[in-house]
């Protein structure tokens, strides 16, 4: 489930004030890219946020499930060409 169905999707009105700290590089490129794109910083920030918890969140196979599974159709493609026949 995507963080974003989780939270009843980007359209909360409700917001809560929070404080941190960043790298002021990053900070002032976020600044710059929410002002040259129109957009406020907080949806910027939201949305970024939103993206790393769906990336983080859902469900994936790890990577070294991936590349055993490639190994294995490398050397096995033919026997799996015949098994599914």
């Amino acid at each position: 489930m995507k963080y974003q169905e989780m939270s009843g999707g980007t359209m909360t009105v409700q917001r809560e004030k929070f404080s941190s700290q960043l790298d002021p590089d990053l900070l002032s490129a976020v600044r710059e890219y929410a002002q040259n794109n129109g957009r406020q910083f907080q949806s910027v920030l939201e949305q970024a946020l939103s993206e790393y918890l769906d990336r983080h969140l859902t469900a994936r196979p790890r990577t070294h499930v991936m590349e055993a599974l490639g190994l294995s159709i490398n050397e096995f493609d033919d026997l799996y060409q015949k098994l599914a026949q």
